[in-house]
């Protein structure tokens, strides 16, 4: 039997919306905080047990229909030979940011035998998962590592990747492809391990125009989606702030798109190719308002949802808070499904 997660990104039946919440594995769930503590950001996601743990917690808690694998997006740079480390309160900091075309140049590719633990993790989550619950895999998009790489970090205006990208886009493209591998590698080895989808993160996509996006990225992203191709498995393609971008978007080859919390889900839908599937889009910020605030908003999606003429997982415009009541999600889980099953029900 089909999982309703993997049907609703293929745009077939499903009994009820599915939902996962990105950042569902994390610091909003006490038992993470226990599980993570004295251990590193990148060290706990290569140590195939503690991923494992970390992974299952939310479905066993929240009742999700799918488990995200816990990781994070500069994993692959430093698993190929990156200096990165992940500050608390920061984010990723790389110590030798990459600025010119020789630093391009000495950029290490990814190899299969740099990720064994990946490999291991997932085989570990798959089985305690069974069929019934499809891990999903991810990698960041080669636009927002490539402004890690260059920024030296996060940064709030990307001049330094903007600068790159108009003065020398040659050299700027060169980047993209490379990391565009990269990402392809960490995302074939899930999959080969049992990842039954993946989505592919592009967190800062959402600071360029249309124009620049088009222009300077697409092309490496929709490389990593045609590599993947031969997996015939869904995908997903997400970013923050895109609402603009959607439609460019679509045209890298993600069966389904997301969408952040900024642009509502019929506007949505009418950016992107009929019947393509959709994702989103309910504001993180809302799981902190009391709950007859906040279960009007969850029904109103879930009913726009269900009048797109593509499939629909509920999901929010962004990830958990870490400070999100932990009960909250797992109510949002039934609600939506009850909602959404009532309403299908009427109609077969």
């Amino acid at each position: 039997m089909t999982s309703p997660l993997l049907a609703a990104l293929r745009s077939e039946p499903v009994p009820h919306t599915p939902v996962w919440f990105m950042r569902q594995a994390g610091r909003s769930l006490p038992e993470y905080r226990k599980l993570r503590e004295g251990t590193k950001m990148l060290d706990a996601c290569r140590d195939p047990e503690l991923v494992s743990e970390i992974t299952l917690q939310p479905v066993r808690r929240h009742g999700v229909d799918a488990a995200i694998f816990f990781s994070d997006i500069v994993v692959p740079l430093q698993a190929a030979g990156v200096d990165v480390e992940i500050v608390p309160g920061v984010g990723p900091v790389i110590a030798h940011p990459v600025r010119s075309r020789a630093d391009i140049d000495a950029l290490p590719e990814l190899d299969v035998a740099d990720i064994p633990d990946i490999t291991g993790s997932i085989q570990r989550v798959t089985a305690e998962l069974g069929e019934a619950t499809p891990l999903i895999g991810f990698a960041g998009a080669p636009f927002t590592l490539a402004s890690y790489l260059i920024e030296g970090g996060p940064s709030k205006n990307h001049e330094k990747t903007k600068s790159l990208m108009a003065s020398d886009p040659e050299s700027f493209s060169a980047l993209l492809a490379k990391l565009a591998r990269i990402s392809t590698t960490f995302i074939d080895v899930q999959l080969q391990a049992g990842a039954k989808a993946f989505q592919l993160f592009d967190s800062w996509a959402g600071y360029l125009s249309r124009a620049d996006y088009e222009d300077h990225v697409l092309e490496h992203s929709t490389s990593v989606f045609s590599a993947l191709a031969a997996h015939e498995v869904p995908s997903i393609h997400f970013g923050v702030q895109t609402g603009e971008l959607l439609s460019s978007m679509s045209r890298a080859g993600s069966t389904a798109v997301g969408v952040d919390f900024r642009v509502d889900l019929a506007d949505a839908a009418t950016r992107v190719p009929s019947g393509r599937a959709l994702q989103g889009n309910l504001d993180p910020a809302l799981l902190f308002a009391p709950w007859e605030a906040l279960a009007p908003r969850v029904e109103a999606i879930v009913k726009k949802g269900l009048e797109l003429d593509g499939g629909f997982v509920f999901n929010l415009g962004h990830g958990v808070l870490p400070d999100t009541d932990p009960e909250v999600p797992g109510r949002i889980v039934d609600l939506v499904h009850r909602v959404s099953a009532e309403i299908l029900g009427r109609r077969s």
